[in-house]
């Protein structure tokens, strides 16, 4: 079928991009506002939208106040960009007062597998960028209506039972989206994943693209295309469009597809903007059609995918592809660390393996190419008591947005709350080793941390105690990916924070009590009926 978009008329936000494109901002940024300061910038309407694809947002401490996203296609840094970002961290991303949990000079890492800083200057940026581009980094396009930071599995290269490895195609599709003006202004964000793991690392359901693992039946190995995956309001898994691609044709059908976005997707609308509303729409045999006048090659069928599970996480001592050698997975819980401790990981890096950092999507990082000889003096290191490669199960698995603390959408405070949550339940309940529960926390409906993926979810809300208005949460469970993919289930509204303890401290017991040899969490939960999981959480609020 020929699918034309109707005329609309454009949103603000569109009308602001083609008075100017976007990337033009960085200049400005260098030229102007860096000198005559933020009073400057809310004189050029949209300005401050701009500054996202500089990947740049404004704190809701104030115009002074900035954040910036580092992009790190596929999670992977090098000791010299590590070492970079951490000093940075340490000199510049400084408050007026020290958080009372991690002080000053700290950064966070996101789902995905990108660094944010905050309480930085924008005078100070001009110089972060050149620090940050003396290492080979850049935050351009970190932010904003256009491709994001392109997603790998973080082990992928080491990984001893990987289909192959995908990371130089992450890197490739990466550097081809970054800077480019004819696909940096695209309806809205654009997320890619890549993988050749077996795990679904890279959490291709939940993205715009997922370029999945897959075999033709001539042994050839590549990638089945998905599409439309996406998190926030209208949560939605991503459509197998029956296509085939080999490693070498990755970039050509990621260019494809944002073409094809950019030119059929609705920019009259920003809250169906989202490519999944433009998959939903065209089906996926429609997309596929729409795709193939797009892309220079004729597609394929897909071949057989290879994913076996879904892998939450790589904490632990794990064994490399290479005989000798393993790679460490250290746990940051809710992903923040200060930046002199991420100078003191690129220094572990360095002395016991391949100088080589991943970051997770889990928030978590991992040292590869550890020598068995060295291994036990890497665990002997101090660091690793603060981001241990064992873990308790909750706060191994428990994941968190920016919050109140910085976000102006954000509704409640999230990283100091999951991270008490988890601490609270591992000293009162304890799991088979190994074992983890997954709690993600949202401060906002745009899920940030990906609640809908958790074994718990957590979404910022406000509820009444008496005459006054509390902090609360939505809660979900039973969310997951890989074989048995699928969202959670919103079983509880509006609880009051102070309640979430005691209410998931007597659904763990129950879980404890009443689970099957072998039966994860969120399976347990999956079998059990919606309004019996939302009397035990109550049972346990009012405990």
């Amino acid at each position: 079928m020929e699918f034309l978009r109707p005329n609309v008329e454009l949103n603000e936000i569109e009308q602001w991009k083609l008075e100017r494109h976007p990337l033009d901002v960085r200049d400005a940024i260098i030229e102007r506002y860096s000198i005559e300061g933020p009073a400057a910038i809310g004189r050029v309407d949209g300005e401050l939208e701009r500054f996202k694809w500089a990947g740049l947002y404004p704190q809701r401490q104030g115009p002074e106040w900035f954040m910036l996203r580092i992009k790190v296609p596929g999670g992977g840094l090098s000791v010299a960009q590590a070492t970079e970002i951490g000093r940075i961290a340490d000199e510049l991303a400084r408050g007026p007062e020290p958080h009372p949990v991690w002080g000053s000079g700290y950064l966070d890492i996101t789902t995905r597998q990108s660094i944010q800083m905050h309480w930085l200057l924008i005078k100070d940026i001009p110089r972060i960028w050149d620090r940050l581009e003396s290492v080979g980094l850049t935050t351009v396009q970190a932010c904003g209506d256009c491709s994001r930071n392109v997603l790998c599995c973080p082990v992928s290269g080491v990984d001893a039972e990987e289909a192959f490895d995908a990371y130089p195609v992450a890197l490739a599709i990466s550097d081809y989206f970054t800077g480019n003006r004819d696909y940096a202004n695209l309806p809205r964000k654009f997320k890619i994943s890549v993988t050749g793991c077996l795990d679904d690392c890279a959490q291709g359901e939940i993205n715009d693209i997922g370029l999945q693992p897959a075999r033709l039946d001539d042994g050839t190995l590549g990638f089945n295309v998905l599409v439309g995956g996406g998190l926030s309001d209208g949560a939605r898994m991503a459509t197998d469009i029956d296509v085939f691609v080999d490693r070498d044709q990755a970039v050509e059908i990621t260019r494809a597809i944002a073409q094809l976005f950019g030119e059929l997707g609705n920019r009259g609308n920003r809250g169906v903007a989202r490519m999944r509303y433009l998959v939903q729409e065209l089906g996926g045999e429609g997309f596929r059609t729409e795709l193939a006048k797009r892309a220079s090659f004729e597609l394929r069928p897909a071949g057989t995918n290879l994913t076996r599970s879904y892998r939450g996480d790589h904490i632990g001592v794990h064994a490399q592809k290479e005989s000798g050698l393993s790679y460490v997975g250290l746990n940051v819980p809710v992903g923040r660390l200060l930046g002199r401790d991420l100078v003191e990981a690129a220094r572990l890096a360095e002395q016991y393996g391949d100088a080589r950092i991943r970051l997770a999507t889990d928030q978590n990082l991992i040292l590869t190419g550890v020598r068995t000889e060295v291994l036990e003096a890497l665990l002997a290191e101090p660091l690793l008591v603060t981001y241990s490669p064992k873990p308790k199960a909750f706060e191994r698995g428990v994941v968190a947005c920016t919050g109140n603390e910085f976000c102006r959408y954000a509704v409640v405070e999230t990283k100091v709350r999951a991270l008490e949550w988890a601490r609270y339940l591992d000293e009162r309940i304890t799991l088979p080793e190994g074992e983890v529960v997954r709690m993600h926390f949202s401060g906002c409906s745009a899920s940030c941390a990906q609640p809908q993926i958790g074994d718990i979810a957590f979404r910022g809300e406000t509820a009444h105690a008496g005459d006054q208005i509390v902090e609360a949460v939505d809660v979900g469970l039973g969310g997951s990916l890989g074989i048995d993919a699928a969202f959670i289930d919103w079983v509880d509204g509006a609880r009051p924070v102070d309640e979430v303890p005691g209410a998931l401290l007597n659904l763990l017991t129950r879980f404890q009590a009443e689970h099957r040899p072998g039966e994860a969490f969120h399976e347990w939960c999956r079998r059990r009926d919606n309004q019996e999981l939302r009397q035990v959480l109550a049972e346990g609020a009012r405990a």
